[in-house]
């Protein structure tokens, strides 16, 4: 066959609609979507002076969706690339919350408070409001009747930084 490809394993590749049709496995790659198989099928194609050749037709597919292992065929020595595993910071303290912090404005409030700094995931946090860097939450925040949400955490994790890290301890002990 033209341009057949070097000695590779055999697999099922199955096509749109159900038919199923023998390829030849390239190489596997995991992505966070799930893994994908490169894989070549055979095709025909027209030379230039008309005539038609069969080809290999190569191609990334869903695994398992679109591929099944052929009996008695080894997989071992197919080229795999894996996701790196999560650093154990993220398998304990989870998913990171999106970065920045949004300023909720309670204009037409009496009293004192006039805003508040939210985690931009907070179920509190106004939808669609500009994300600010921390600087700018930090501004935001030293201004009168603006004070820090305490159910998202930002007043935890904002508070330190205005008012020093030793904020909270007795001074000398």
């Amino acid at each position: 066959m033209a341009g057949t490809p070097p000695k590779l394993p055999a697999v099922t590749v199955i096509l749109p609609g159900g038919q199923t049709v023998r390829g030849l496995l390239h190489e596997r790659h995991q992505t966070p979507e799930g893994w994908r198989f490169k894989v070549s099928l055979p095709a025909w194609q027209n030379t230039e002076d008309g005539r038609v050749e069969p080809a290999w037709y190569t191609v990334w597919v869903q695994a398992p969706e679109h591929v099944e292992p052929v009996d008695g065929v080894s997989y071992d020595d197919v080229p795999t690339s894996r996701l790196a595993p999560p650093p154990i910071e993220r398998e304990i303290l989870g998913p990171r919350r999106p970065p920045g912090w949004v300023l909720q404005k309670l204009d037409g409030r009496r009293g004192p408070d006039r805003g508040v700094v939210h985690a931009p995931d907070c179920d509190e946090a106004p939808q669609g409001a500009p994300v600010l860097t921390v600087d700018q939450a930090l501004d935001a925040a030293e201004k009168a009747g603006v004070r820090m949400c305490t159910l998202c955490g930002a007043a935890q994790e904002l508070e330190p930084l205005l008012h020093g890290f030793d904020h909270g301890f007795r001074q000398g002990s």
